[in-house]
């Protein structure tokens, strides 16, 4: 018989709504708990979506013995936080992307996930779409040749809100954690880390980070080209360009989208098919973190601890070339004052 895991919600907002929703089509994942800091919220969110409970503390959710799994879904800024205080509670924990605001929080996650046997997943949701696996597969099958560019976007006019988490600094704002982790993301599990960075950037009214463009280039000669941005628009499109044709993960990229190949040769692109899924695939994140249990893991093998924190320590070294600082998270550097006084010019 399969066993039933009691999930609990740490954080009620909008993609905590969607993954919530998602659950519900996994037969071994029960609606459990929910919790906010505002006990209305919590309850208004676990009556809507159907969990058992509702809490108004953290705290109260993980001294909760029935709690198998916790997914955090509050803003990147918290994860850290968050993550600490499920894990030293022996939760099973899920944490959504951005995974840490930096590779130093990153590292100390890990090692307490390390400490109490207990486990841990970034939730990049990405890593576990049918067409990114698919894609993937026909990449690393070299049928078009050698990969020797990504290129990858992410955009879109963002409300310009200060009071809310895009453009709020102490919340990690900015469009490179919220988005440009994708376009990293994608570079990263194609090619690895890059032994070369550089970015131009665009910060917004707030000091936050607005809009990104960065230029990645490997040991094998290989690059990337990666942009972010939350004042505009684009098409959301990942492509690969290999020695003997490309593929490209069309619009909506990050989810199951529908992959386009041309080789040499061809008179037209082709399209792959993809197996169609049920709701928007934050079951595949879930259900992963099921199996993982089941087989007494406390790591991941698809997204392990090493992809995790390969992509903060990229984030960081993209950061320190633009200039992008979190004061409250970051060490103080040298430049960090000249930094913020030029933006504020």
């Amino acid at each position: 018989m399969t066993k039933q895991y009691r999930w609990a919600i740490l954080g009620c907002g909008k993609i905590a709504r969607k993954f919530a929703e998602d659950l519900k089509l996994l037969p071994n994942a029960v609606l459990y708990a929910a919790a906010s800091r505002n006990l209305k919220r919590a309850q208004q969110f676990a009556n809507e979506i159907g969990f058992e409970k509702a809490y108004g503390s953290y705290t109260e959710l993980v001294e909760d013995p029935k709690v198998d799994i916790v997914y955090i879904a509050t803003p990147h800024s918290h994860h850290h936080e968050h993550a600490l205080l499920c894990l030293t509670h022996k939760k099973a924990t899920l944490c959504e992307k951005a995974f840490a605001i930096n590779a130093r929080e990153a590292r100390e996650m890990i090692a307490c996930a390390k400490e109490n046997n207990t486990f841990l997943m970034e939730a990049f949701w990405t890593r576990f779409q049918p067409a990114f696996l698919k894609a993937t597969e026909i990449l690393e099958s070299e049928k078009l040749g050698k990969l020797k560019m990504v290129r990858s976007d992410f955009a879109f006019n963002a409300e310009k809100d200060a009071s809310q988490r895009l453009y709020n600094i102490d919340l990690g704002g900015g469009s490179l954690l919220d988005i440009g982790i994708y376009p990293i993301f994608a570079s990263l599990m194609a090619l690895g880390k890059p032994t070369e960075i550089k970015t131009h950037t665009q910060f917004g009214f707030t000091n936050c980070e607005e809009s990104i463009i960065m230029s990645f280039k490997y040991a094998n000669n290989a690059m990337a080209s990666l942009v972010s941005s939350f004042a505009s628009h684009s098409s959301i499109q990942t492509e690969y360009w290999c020695e003997q044709g490309y593929l490209r993960l069309n619009k909506r990229w990050f989810a199951n989208a529908q992959i386009s190949i041309w080789e040499k040769g061809m008179e037209l692109e082709e399209v792959v098919p993809v197996e169609p899924i049920e709701g928007k695939g934050y079951q595949y994140e879930a259900a992963h973190v099921m199996q993982c249990l089941d087989a007494g893991k406390i790591e991941s093998d698809m997204m392990s601890f090493q992809i995790t924190l390969d992509q903060l320590e990229i984030l960081d070294r993209v950061r320190a070339d633009a200039g992008i600082v979190f004061p409250k998270h970051d060490f103080k550097s040298p430049n960090e004052n000249e930094l913020l006084a030029k933006r504020a010019e």
